[in-house]
């Protein structure tokens, strides 16, 4: 039972202080000032904690457990004028009360970013992990419990209870552990979402049950049958009346508009009754909360307005100072009762029963039967073993109910605490996600043959992008001999919801959301596809992922459809009369990441907003040539768009003069002139193509040169070259500002150019 304390309350409540200069009355003797002492100490402990723990790579949730330990009674709480006025019972009681609306929230915002839709598209082998992850070491748990409890200690009647919560899978610890990691939308990542989806509504219905049969132990048969169909008539109500109702309020809120701040209250308020129907129904408050955000659909416009809205407050101020509240209650100084320390090891024993049976129960039947490699079956399971915010908040309901006693709930949050800490780290030695970018195939243009299908991947983010991408594969001429296939990304960012999603345009009837994801896109390429007749194979997909993860959408598609060239936007948009539209940092990061990581070729299209304004004048395209990988990939490039009869192209060839030292090797020398040899003596066959050479001393001197051509073209395209130290650059790269365009491209798409042309900027394939 947990400890009696007998406390006095004064009427009235003093909520506000008179000031720190009255001396009878002090602000701290008020709730509202202590409060926020409180808050503002916890929060400031927790970020001076993670301020160095987070370099030894170790994640939030430790931080906030060891700053409650600091403050509770395992650290500052041994002080007696400490202990007085900042863990009294009376400010236990207020800060416990906003901790746990905190909790509530959260579970809340939980359910709206858990895509039910999932559910019914879950594979075999994430479904049988789910629910195998979950009853494994529960029934294994549960029989190492039995036998401490039977043979060695008979007096831990707890043990099913612990075995209980470290059988879980909570499904929002799992999304965070797998943000945290940057693994979210990886192949890994993605099965241990539907996996942990899976095995977490498993577990709220066997918890359910639990409770349940509880009440009808402590009550009649005929309370605990009310108590059964009141819980199903609510999930009834919740799904069949109000989640309708909220398809409704999407369905008044026009398209890209924001929904109506009356809706958003209602939903709120709606939240609050749930929770207080479930208390009343013997659930507790955060399983309402929880299945009526659920039944909320997630995604915009309504679920990401609810999320915007309620994140931010719950995930940085009440959910921190929730879990130090929970671990200011654990006590590391023992009590030296005969038989403790073997109730403890009885503890330590049925918690590391039920970890080796979790791991065990993913690593098996994946590798044996699944033939998946083993580190990605080992990290799978320690990615389903990891525990976090919901373990904790399941112990300290044990111990505030009395079912567990103050030392069981400190060694669950010790070894919570070890597992957040160590499973992280593991994850990261098993499991790497950008491996499988680098392999022996050679993906790129100019080792492609002439005759074969060009596959082209690419991205875009929104309808003018989409134009962009349409304008410059105009100009690559598909043909029926020579034609194209074009695999079309559309990023979206993830917003209120926790799982990412990728569809496949090609099976619409198989997508798992009712929202209708990239329809202007979907039109736009479809209309390209008929304009070509056959010359051009079109295939699109929406990928709706965390900005910072898009690249694995990105290079994993490129890898799976043998991608050899993929087509990124600039991150800064020109319109049409030349000035600055838009400049977005998160798609800068992106970009830079897909160049790091592509499996092939790739380009960057910086479009001023005039690429391809008109279809019956001729285009004019000029390719910079200096030498180097990317160089010679971007002229592959540009002798394909030459086969155009609507295309004139111009070789502009840079040489640095006779006295000047080359840094060029001959091999590369060679390999440059044999790219240069059909366009330098005119054997490429086609009459609109001109070759130019410009003989400079020094960097400002090309730089010169290349400006002034600026305004005589539509697309100008040149190679990345980054990194390379030529004579011909001498110079300009300390002057660069985005460095992922190299030198000559952040020339072309500097701000202070007086030009419209386009560029294109080409990085030939680096995993080899």
């Amino acid at each position: 039972m947990p400890e009696q304390h007998m406390s006095c309350w004064e009427f009235p409540p003093k909520v506000n202080s008179f000031g720190a200069w009255n001396k009878e009355t002090g602000p701290l003797k008020f709730s509202l000032p202590l409060l926020q002492m409180q808050i503002l100490v916890i929060l400031a402990v927790i970020h001076t904690f993670h301020f160095v723990l987070k370099r030894l790579g170790l994640p939030m949730l430790v931080s906030e457990i060891l700053a409650g330990m600091l403050l509770g009674g395992s650290g500052l709480g041994g002080i007696k004028g400490y202990s007085q006025i900042f863990i009294n019972i009376e400010s236990q009681n207020i800060i416990g009360i906003l901790s746990i609306l905190g909790y509530t929230l959260y579970m809340f915002i939980s359910g709206v970013k858990m895509d039910m839709g999932m559910i019914g598209t879950t594979g075999k082998k994430a479904l049988t992990v789910g629910i195998i992850s979950l009853l494994a070491p529960l029934l294994l748990g549960m029989a190492a419990a039995v036998l401490c409890f039977k043979l060695w200690f008979p007096d831990a009647d707890y043990l099913p209870f612990v075995a209980v919560t470290h059988s879980l899978t909570p499904f929002p610890v799992i999304a965070s552990l797998l943000g945290d990691l940057k693994i979210l939308n990886s192949e890994l990542g993605r099965m241990a979402l539907s996996s942990a989806i899976v095995s977490d509504l498993c577990s709220i219905f066997l918890t359910t049950v639990s409770i349940v049969a509880r009440t009808g132990d402590e009550k009649t048969s005929g309370t605990a049958m009310v108590y059964v169909v009141s819980v199903a008539v609510f999930v009834l109500v919740v799904f069949y009346i109000l989640r309708p109702a909220m398809f409704w309020v999407i369905k008044q809120t026009p398209e890209g508009r924001p929904v109506k701040n009356v809706f958003i209250y209602a939903i709120i308020l709606g939240l609050f009754a749930c929770g207080l129907c479930t208390n009343l129904f013997g659930q507790y408050v955060m399983f309402g909360a929880f299945i009526f955000g659920l039944a909320v659909p997630d995604g915009p416009p309504l679920g990401s307005a609810l999320v915007e809205k309620l994140d931010t407050m719950v995930s940085i101020v009440l959910m921190p100072v929730f879990i130090a509240t929970c671990a200011m209650r654990t006590n590391l100084f023992l009590d030296n009762k005969k038989g403790k320390w073997e109730e403890i090891l009885a503890n330590f024993v049925v918690i590391l029963v039920s970890f080796a049976a979790k791991m065990g129960a993913c690593f098996v039947p994946l590798v044996y039967f699944c033939k998946m490699p083993r580190n990605d079956a080992l990290a799978l399971g320690l990615i389903m073993s990891a525990k976090g915010t919901v373990n904790i908040a399941t112990q300290i309901l044990l111990r505030d109910s009395g079912l567990v006693d103050n030392t069981i709930f400190t060694t669950m949050v010790i070894a919570t605490t070890l597992n957040a800490a160590i499973v992280p780290f593991l994850v990261k030695k098993l499991y790497d996600p950008s491996r499988k970018y680098a392999g022996y195939q050679r993906r790129n243009i100019i080792h492609c043959k002439a005759s074969a299908e060009l596959r082209i991947l690419a991205c875009v983010h929104e309808q003018q992008t989409a134009t962009s991408i349409i304008n410059l594969l105009d100009f690559s001429n598909p043909t029926r001999d020579n034609p194209i296939s074009i695999h079309v990304l559309h990023l979206i960012e993830l917003v209120g919801r926790a799982t990412p999603l990728f569809i496949s345009h090609d099976m619409q009837k198989t997508t798992v959301s009712n929202h209708s994801y990239s329809e202007n896109v979907l039109l736009a390429m479809n209309r390209y596809q008929r304009n070509n007749g056959g010359a051009a194979l079109v295939h699109v997909f929406t990928a709706i992922s965390p900005p910072k993860l898009m690249h694995e959408d990105i290079c994993t598609l490129a890898l799976n459809k043998l991608a050899v060239f993929i087509i990124i936007p600039f991150h800064r948009k020109w319109n049409a009369s030349g000035s600055i539209e838009s400049d977005e940092q998160p798609i800068r990061n992106l970009n830079c990441s897909v160049l790091d990581m592509a499996p092939c070729s790739i380009g960057i299209l910086v479009d001023r907003g005039k690429l391809g304004r008109s279809s019956s004048q001729s285009v004019y395209i000029a390719t910079i040539f200096l030498g180097g990988n990317d160089d010679r990939e971007s002229l592959a490039y540009a002798k394909r768009m030459a086969s155009s009869p609507n295309v004139n192209l111009t070789v502009v060839h840079f040489l640095p003069m006779e006295d000047i030292e080359n840094t060029t090797s001959e091999w590369e020398t060679m390999l440059d002139d044999e790219t240069l040899k059909d366009i330098k003596y005119g054997s490429l066959g086609f009459e609109q193509v001109n070759y130019i050479e410009k003989v400079v001393k020094d960097g400002p001197q090309t730089a010169l040169i290349v400006r002034s051509m600026a305004s005589q073209y539509n697309l100008i395209i040149v190679g990345r070259r980054y990194g390379i130290e030529s004579p011909l650059t001498s110079g300009l790269t300390e002057w660069s500002e985005f460095p992922e365009l190299g030198t000559l491209g952040d020339l072309l798409a500097a701000s202070d150019l007086d030009s419209t042309a386009s560029v294109l900027i080409v990085q030939q394939q680096r995993q080899l």
